[in-house]
């Protein structure tokens, strides 16, 4: 049995996503923030049947949190098939350039990046014991630079100062690690699930928690001969979903 891992994964796009691995026969380690908000996803998703699943108690943005868990985690398994990096925060918009804050810029790289960053390289040693590791980094169309200087993209005129350039960081981050791990089995991409309707944006989305898993999910579970290096957006080419950035 296949396991994952699951960052940010007690609500929203991230328990859907571990609802759907769920049901395709993968073992969970759902990561929350607080353990009592892991352990009532975790109660939500046995209640449907889907027992293969436990909670974590996982800050990305407290070392001491990450090395806990990956402590843990090592008492439980020894590896690791897929790890999403879905813990992500918006620092709250509107957001200027002219304005913001270096305290808010701090603290929204510190779970979009950094967290990320922290979090793969303490995991690290136990994706690399699987025969076929995936890395899903959950970022945004918002940190495109080719479709922030399209005047034709629909979301042209949303230019968070912040968040937009902290998933910039994450997929310019994908990319590098991609490309360290080009000889090996991983498969590292940028994932955007889409505008969804969620706690993230007062539910204003128009896509599904639904969809926007199973974009994750896709990314989770390629075959071999699946890309890496590689942000997938629907927003970019809405016949595959794929597009080398």
């Amino acid at each position: 049995m296949k396991k994952a891992l699951i960052t940010g994964a007690n609500r929203s796009i991230g328990f859907e996503a571990a609802r759907q691995l769920l049901k395709k026969g993968y073992y969970v380690y759902l990561g929350s923030r607080t353990l009592a908000n892991g352990q009532e996803a975790v109660d939500k998703l046995k209640a449907e049947g889907l027992t293969e699943v436990e909670a974590i108690a996982l800050d990305v943005t407290n070392d001491e949190s990450v090395k806990n868990a990956r402590t843990e985690l090592g008492t439980k398994t020894n590896v690791l098939d897929v790890l999403i990096n879905n813990a992500g925060i918006s620092g709250g918009f509107p957001q200027t350039a002219q304005t913001s804050s270096i305290d808010t810029f701090k603290e929204v790289f510190d779970t979009n990046l950094y967290g990320v960053v922290r979090t793969t390289q303490a995991f690290m040693d136990l994706l690399q014991q699987s025969a076929e590791p995936r890395i899903v980094n959950v970022t945004s169309g918002l940190g495109s630079l080719t479709m922030h200087t399209d005047t034709s993209w629909k979301y042209f005129a949303v230019k968070g100062a912040i968040y937009a350039p902290s998933k910039a960081a994450l997929n310019m981050y994908t990319i590098t690690l991609a490309y360290e791990l080009r000889d090996t089995p991983f498969k590292v991409n940028a994932v955007d699930p889409g505008y969804t309707a969620t706690e993230f944006n007062h539910f204003r989305g128009t896509g599904t928690v639904h969809d926007a898993a199973a974009r994750l999910v896709k990314g989770a579970t390629l075959a071999p001969d699946g890309p890496t290096g590689t942000f997938f957006s629907d927003d970019n080419n809405p016949e595959t979903g794929i597009s080398l950035w």
